[in-house]
């Protein structure tokens, strides 16, 4: 494991660290303004990186794949589509068997037997982990793409730059998803040491993730295209069902749209500039 892929897959995790460690800064609780504001730039930054960083690189292998056009014709769409619904469907999945709470929230989520033993704060590091796992496969799955490109000699569509630059996107929406899911842990009654290992651990998923992703990737490249748009679609699953309710929850108001629009912005910019 070459040092770029090491700290590649290490990036994601140090930006929930960090984010965690707010903990230690913020007196109080965080103010809903700038809560409603950092989950819509997390939405908004996860929203751009499925659109530039897979779904557009998944479209292009196939078509410019060998032989795509005697195997899809003008289906090449289908891996792109097809991983897209995917991973959509795989995130509803573990929606519903893994108990989790989402921040704000006081009716936990998944099997009613679970969430009625598990604390509060094991519930709200388990929502955080859940929607953690597909930023993980988004990261592996592009370093899956520079690699298999590098072994065969091709001209890969996911350059080290473009992956980078991915995976730095990430860690900056890591950050303060670090910050929003401590804080609660600190309110909900737990030591400023406790919810920062709670929130650190949380972000741990995202290298295994991505490991997995590398290692699933290398048996079957011709499943990349499908890989790639799996990550976007469960990445979309968690900006749609978790951080826009939450960024648009209680008094109306519209800080989290905002909190959308530079967060797509800036991962755009990242991505066409650096990628």
């Amino acid at each position: 494991m070459n040092t770029n892929l090491i700290i590649g897959l290490l990036l994601p995790f140090l930006g929930t660290t960090l984010g965690s460690a707010m903990v230690f800064f913020l007196k109080k609780d965080m103010r809903p303004g700038v809560q409603k504001f950092l989950l819509g730039f997390a939405a908004g930054v996860m929203i751009a990186a499925s659109v530039w960083s897979l779904l557009i690189p998944a479209l292009q292998m196939t078509t410019e794949s060998a032989g795509s056009a005697s195997l899809l014709g003008k289906a090449s769409w289908i891996p792109a589509a097809g991983g897209f619904l995917l991973g959509i469907f795989f995130l509803l999945l573990m929606d519903t068997v893994i108990p989790h709470l989402h921040t704000n929230s006081t009716h936990p989520e998944g099997p009613a037997q679970q969430t009625a033993t598990l604390a509060k704060s094991t519930m709200l590091v388990l929502a955080v982990t859940l929607h953690n796992i597909p930023e993980g496969m988004a990261v592996g799955v592009v370093f899956a793409s520079m690699i298999s490109a590098g072994e065969l000699g091709a001209a890969g569509t996911v350059s080290l730059a473009a992956a980078m630059t991915l995976s730095l996107g990430i860690a900056i929406q890591n950050f303060p998803e670090g910050a929003v899911i401590s804080m609660p842990l600190k309110g909900s009654g737990l030591s400023r040491g406790k919810a920062f290992l709670y929130g650190t651990a949380s972000g741990i998923v995202e290298p295994i993730a991505a490991i997995i992703t590398i290692l699933l990737a290398e048996l079957v490249v011709q499943i990349l295209p499908w890989l790639l748009s799996f990550a976007a679609g469960a990445m979309i699953y968690v900006v749609v069902e978790e951080l826009i309710p939450e960024s648009q929850d209680g008094e109306h108001s519209n800080i989290g749209t905002i909190g959308v629009a530079f967060g797509f912005a800036l991962m755009m910019v990242l991505d066409v500039a650096l990628g």
